[in-house]
């Protein structure tokens, strides 16, 4: 690991690791907001912690990437830094998840760590400002990085059936034209029916309504979907022409976590890191060969090293995303994870990150 890390790991964790989670969430949020408002910290935080290597840069539909590891939706709730990740080492971030409606989310406490698993409890419910205010947010701003905007239903138990299709339907109207991608999140693992549209019937009636889509559409998809439900959304996907999937959200199976059941039995909400990365590389090798690669793939879930970055490019991802590996490992973790995939390219002899796309499960 580089000294960014080590110092992280030995001075500024512990201190975190002290205050409450979502309140160490929003002021590295405030903190990121600073960082990003003006050139001087712009720079300082690009020399620390930004890196760049043509072998890593990848173009996807279009859209020019400058690495393939990106910020995972749920960090940036509600694309308030969007000026400063351009200079994190990130090379494309993901903002949301939106939803049509304003939502306060679930109550707290709502976010728990699991320091022995590596992994944290999230619970948040989608709080979020709304498509209609953080859409304008963002309308006439310039993305340094390609941005992506995750939308998902309004976290509201009364919006059911062709209500919630039109709920999220108005979202994708608002962001339809911003960034350069929309993932459609069907899978937000801490909402009363959160993964309602992982039913196929539901799932069609919104990808119907969005037909012919002008940017990339991602679906975003539970690691604990059955494969039977899985190949159905996977054929729909096709039929509609979705862009890809994004592999995988949080996961509600608690096996095998070495943090005390009594911790934890009574906490509600996903589980995200290290016990996802096993479902995640699953999936995400399942797909590529169901689908022959056919579909863009984003893999997330329980990445914290560039070999594991690696691995997911190599068993068919595209691109990655995380978030709870760099809040145990810090924001250095980026430039570490890039540089580390430079080192894993020319040891296979790769000139450039998409030749290794897929070599690993390629039949």
């Amino acid at each position: 690991m580089s000294i960014q890390i080590k110092l992280y790991e030995k001075l500024a964790k512990p201190v975190f690791f002290k205050i409450d989670p979502e309140l160490t969430h929003d002021l590295v949020t405030y903190a990121g907001i600073f960082l990003g408002s003006n050139i001087v910290t712009k720079f300082i935080t690009n020399f620390f912690f930004n890196y760049k290597n043509k072998a890593l840069n990848i173009n996807i539909k279009g859209i020019n990437f400058p690495n393939p590891v990106g910020l995972a939706a749920g960090f940036d709730k509600n694309a308030k830094l969007v000026d400063i990740m351009p200079y994190t080492g990130f090379g494309f971030e993901e903002v949301g998840s939106i939803t049509a409606n304003p939502c306060n989310g679930n109550p707290k406490p709502r976010v728990f760590r699991l320091p022995k698993d590596n992994s944290i409890i999230v619970n948040y419910g989608l709080c979020n400002d709304g498509a209609n205010i953080i859409c304008k947010r963002l309308k006439n701003m310039k993305f340094k990085i390609p941005l992506g905007i995750s939308i998902a239903k309004t976290n509201d138990f009364n919006i059911k059936g062709n209500d919630s299709v039109n709920d999220y339907y108005k979202s994708y109207n608002s962001a339809k034209n911003i960034g350069d991608y929309i993932t459609i999140n069907i899978s937000c693992p801490n909402t009363g029916d959160g993964r309602s549209f992982e039913d196929p019937v539901l799932l069609e009636l919104l990808l119907k309504k969005i037909k012919n889509p002008k940017k990339p559409v991602f679906l975003k998809l539970s690691p604990d979907l059955l494969r039977e439900k899985l190949d159905k959304i996977l054929d729909l996907g096709e039929k509609y022409g979705i862009s890809g999937f994004i592999l995988t959200n949080l996961t509600h199976d608690r096996t095998n976590l070495k943090t005390s059941k009594k911790y934890w039995q009574n906490k509600k909400g996903g589980i995200s890191g290290l016990p996802v990365k096993n479902k995640s590389n699953d999936i995400l090798k399942y797909v590529y060969n169901k689908t022959k690669g056919k579909f863009i793939l984003i893999s997330v879930g329980g990445i914290f090293t560039a070999e594991d970055a690696y691995d997911r490019i190599k068993n068919g991802a595209s691109l990655v995303q995380l978030i709870t590996g760099m809040i145990y490992k810090g924001p250095a973790l980026i430039k570490h994870i890039n540089t580390g995939l430079v080192r894993l390219l020319k040891e296979d002899g790769y000139k450039n990150i998409q030749e290794a796309i897929g070599t690993n499960v390629r039949t």
